[in-house]
């Protein structure tokens, strides 16, 4: 069975990163389920590892893979290049994992009109000033670029309908199950139709005895 593609998508500050973590570490053991590694030419920040945080490149590597239409999708965010690479994200679905795409807005509105099976998921802060306060306990960006993120977030936010499910991030634990759900039902839907069509075409076909108007 092939694998389906879900989109996360988030303002920053929202939880996001750490909920596909928790749910990579936790459950990847029992669902076939894998996390696409984007392309990106941003600076790499402590803690970050090449090709596990990111695939790190230069803006003219980049630009090369576009023209040579590497990527599923790709998508300019703060100066900065981020892509999908298409080889990779195709080789896990053919295998049958559930790949997780990690893109905002705009990334996810390419990807639906090119698979419109994608699943989107899109990840809710309890509210803005939540979110002001988490982007704050970061410690990592002035004054200057957290208003700039917290205008930015308001906007991706009115793009909420876009998705099918929404997901509030106020308990962590509790976001984390309503995600692996909906991935876990994803499977069983699949699965189900698989075989469900399977019995019925098995059936009509042995059962049939008449003739054809």
């Amino acid at each position: 069975m092939r694998g389906r593609l879900y989109i996360v998508s988030a303002p920053s500050g929202a939880g996001k990163s750490s909920l596909i973590d928790a749910l990579l570490n936790r459950f990847s053991s029992t669902m076939p389920l894998r996390l696409s590694i984007s392309h990106t030419t941003r600076d790499m920040r402590p803690g970050e590892t090449q090709d596990v945080s990111y695939h790190f490149v230069s803006r003219e590597e980049f630009e090369t893979l576009i023209a040579r239409d590497a990527f599923y999708e790709y998508a300019k965010v703060f100066d900065n290049y981020y892509g999908t690479s298409r080889e990779i994200v195709e080789k896990w679905l053919d295998e049958g994992y559930d790949v997780l795409l990690d893109i905002d807005w705009q990334g996810a509105r390419i990807i639906r009109e090119k698979t419109p099976d994608a699943v989107g998921i899109f990840i809710l802060p309890p509210s803005l000033e939540e979110l002001r306060q988490r982007l704050e306990r970061r410690g990592r960006d002035n004054e200057d670029v957290i208003a700039d993120r917290m205008q930015k977030a308001q906007r991706e936010i009115s793009h909420y309908a876009e998705y099918d499910y929404l997901i509030v991030n106020d308990d962590f634990d509790r976001a984390l199950m309503q995600l692996r759900s909906i991935l876990l039902t994803g499977r069983l839907e699949q699965k189900r139709s698989a075989e469900g069509g399977s019995e019925l075409l098995d059936g009509l076909l042995r059962g049939y005895s008449g003739t054809a108007d």
